[in-house]
């Protein structure tokens, strides 16, 4: 990925990011995105990494032996600190809607922040909302403020984080609205569909925000809307 384009991708939403992907794919109907409502640590920052991804739960305590969990999680961190970056924690929590362990607190935002990742995506539970860190925004599906029995089930492997799909390597796009995967096929054109994108939405902006229009006037713009989208 060129560095104008992964620059480009930390300043821009994730609406815009998904609406891109469909400007580069010629087509409407792009749907590799979350569903339902998510939280954001930092409702102003977008995150984009390759998704380094695992499994958790925190309900009920592990039934395996303490030194199997432990070597589990040293295995863990190890590999978040490995792969390529920018890279992002992508966990599921098992638990899903009874998810109340946080593992997204002031202790690990630090430490995966210090392995160079961008931020976590996740459909389970953060905490310590004024203590994470700058610069490694975390999208949850909850805030909570136990950690429970939370131990890593299992890491490397696919996810689903609120309806979304994810594999180890995905690119992956969030931000308060949610999360999506950059299909890599759309990588060479994506800067420049930023670009047009956001080219054709300023023809209707100018022309109606802020200001009193008539219909016709409305009618003009959107007609130029359409064009320069064709």
């Amino acid at each position: 990925m060129k560095e104008s384009l992964l620059e480009l991708l930390r300043r821009v939403d994730t609406p815009t990011v998904c609406n891109a992907v469909e400007v580069a794919e010629g087509k409407r109907g792009f749907d590799a995105f979350t569903r339902g409502t998510m939280l954001c640590s930092d409702p102003g920052a977008a995150m984009v990494g390759h998704a380094r991804t695992a499994r958790i739960r925190a309900v009920a305590p592990p039934a395996e032996a303490p030194e199997v969990i432990r070597k589990r999680r040293m295995d863990y961190y190890r590999y978040m600190a490995e792969g390529p970056r920018p890279g992002l924690a992508v966990v599921q929590d098992l638990d899903g809607a009874a998810a109340i362990g946080a593992y997204w607190g002031e202790i690990n935002t630090n430490v995966h922040r210090a392995f160079g990742l961008s931020g976590a995506l996740t459909n389970g539970v953060m905490r310590d909302l004024g203590d994470l860190p700058e610069g490694f925004p975390v999208v949850a599906g909850s805030v909570g403020p136990s950690h429970g029995f939370v131990h890593v089930v299992d890491f490397d492997g696919p996810v689903e984080i609120f309806g979304l799909r994810i594999a180890p390597g995905d690119l992956v796009h969030a931000d308060r609205h949610g999360a999506l995967t950059i299909p890599e096929a759309v990588l060479p054109d994506l800067e420049e569909a930023i670009g047009r994108l956001f080219a054709s939405e300023k023809i209707v902006l100018e022309a109606v925000r802020g200001k009193r229009i008539g219909f016709a006037d409305f009618e003009a713009a959107w007609a130029a809307f359409e064009k320069s989208r064709t």
